[in-house]
């Protein structure tokens, strides 16, 4: 938190104990939403149904969709009824569906009760689309035109019905069956003729998504296309709704975060890390150390199994660690490549035997350097014998290589058959190549040594 922030909280905290509330709202309305949700979430929670009161309507409906859900749960605890109906016809219905999907039961049925019919029709539309899918986070809000309208009468009617909608910087084109035929922009009317045909004026080479399509394809669109928004059609190409930029925003953070902790063996959780209690941060780590311990033992079982060879040549043991740490540490590099490629969608399937061939080579100038270093250092500084050193570098390059391929074609394969490719990242990548320097080291070393 900045030096301002922590002075603008204390100086809230103070107006509100002096109850200077007229200066308190005319500091309140000079400020952007998310920057009074932040404020809010520092302050004590039995002041923050008072301070949501001094908002002005539009204001307060903007800052509540700002919130974390524990300060919306609070809020909406203490609203009356006239209350939550004056947020509720204030919010886009996108938000609205955020909102109910994040409360409990109890509180997503109160808000059904006060929310207006329309608004509960188009809550319940959108809360049939698969969770994740562009249907689960478009808006049903946008402005519809027609393409026999002049251009005088699509202003007149965004001036009638724009601010109701989510945006009317894009406007869309259907026929009246719903089918999408054209966008136009709000420029494109302001620059032309009035009585100009909107079908002589729309851009009819229309990107569009299907409402089926993973959130995460949505919001990569975006990312190459620079929208504002994006619209969503059915299967028969009606136009059901639009996805617009700041909810592809909040998905990008989302994927981005699940990604992350999948990659550190973390079960992924909505909540921010200082408001996740000690026991969920415990029940979304156990399971994957768990998971990681009990595969780890096959390390320990491929140890026992060479005893013996370890007794004879007891000096092997010392650049175990050595070895499981550079395939490792090998291995990583190329799946959290692999998996950040995968997810901007710059690797496809397709490419496997290209990043493969790439990885391959990537592993020989690594191997070879490695083994090459690592060869002087056993050689002058840890002073073996000139075989152990060629078992150890022997070893070290063909971990570095196997490393390589096994980072880089895991997470296309789990992708492939349908799994998160994070999932295949570095826990388990490191732990399927320790077993195999293991493996290698010891049949290396039974081969030159004669153990």
């Amino acid at each position: 938190m900045t030096k301002v922030q922590i002075s603008l909280d204390v100086m809230i905290q103070s107006l509100l104990e002096s109850k200077k509330y007229a200066t308190l709202r005319d500091m309140l309305v000079t400020m952007n939403p998310a920057d009074i949700a932040g404020v809010f979430l520092e302050l004590p929670s039995a002041s923050l149904p008072l301070l949501f009161r001094l908002l002005p309507k539009e204001l307060a409906a903007d800052t509540f969709v700002e919130m974390d859900e524990d300060c919306q749960e609070l809020l909406i605890t203490g609203f009356s009824d006239r209350e939550l109906k004056e947020v509720l016809d204030e919010l886009y219905v996108d938000d609205a569906v955020d909102l109910i999907e994040e409360m409990p039961a109890s509180v997503v049925k109160r808000i059904l009760r006060q929310a207006a019919p329309e608004m509960r029709q188009m809550i319940n539309e959108i809360l049939k689309y698969p969770e994740d899918s562009a249907g689960s986070i478009m808006t049903t809000e946008y402005v519809n035109l027609r393409p026999q309208m002049t251009v005088s009468e699509a202003l007149q009617r965004i001036r009638r019905t724009g601010v109701d909608k989510e945006t009317i910087y894009t406007c869309y084109v259907t026929t009246p069956d719903r089918k999408l035929c054209g966008i136009v922009t709000a420029k494109a009317l302001l620059l032309s003729d009035s009585d100009a045909l909107i079908s002589d004026i729309m851009e009819e080479n229309i990107i569009s998504v299907q409402t089926s399509a993973h959130q995460e394809e949505v919001a990569l669109m975006f990312n190459k296309y620079g929208f504002l928004a994006m619209p969503v059609v059915d299967q028969e190409q009606r136009l059901v709704g639009i996805v617009t930029v700041d909810d592809a925003i909040d998905v990008i953070q989302e994927e981005t975060t699940e990604d992350m902790e999948i990659m550190a063996a973390i079960t992924p959780s909505e909540r921010p890390y200082l408001r996740t209690g000690v026991f969920s941060t415990f029940k979304q780590r156990i399971p994957w150390l768990l998971l990681l311990m009990v595969s780890a033992t096959f390390t320990g079982m491929i140890i026992s199994s060479f005893e013996e060879a370890l007794a004879a040549q007891v000096v092997l043991t010392a650049f175990i660690p050595m070895l499981m740490d550079t395939g490792g540490n090998s291995g990583s590099q190329a799946s959290v490549t692999i998996v950040r490629g995968l997810s901007l969608n710059e690797i496809q399937f397709k490419d496997v035997f290209r990043v493969v061939w790439k990885e391959f080579r990537v592993g020989l100038l690594c191997g070879l350097v490695l083994s090459a270093a690592n060869f002087v250092k056993l050689l002058l500084l840890d002073r073996v014998a000139i075989t152990v050193a060629a078992v150890v570098c022997s070893t070290l390059f063909v971990t570095v290589l196997l490393a390589k391929l096994v980072g880089c074609s895991l997470p296309m394969l789990a992708k492939k058959v349908g799994f998160d490719p994070a999932v295949m990242a570095s826990p388990f990548i490191t732990t399927i190549v320790d077993a195999l320097s293991l493996m290698l080291y010891f049949q290396i070393a039974s081969m030159l040594l004669g153990i």
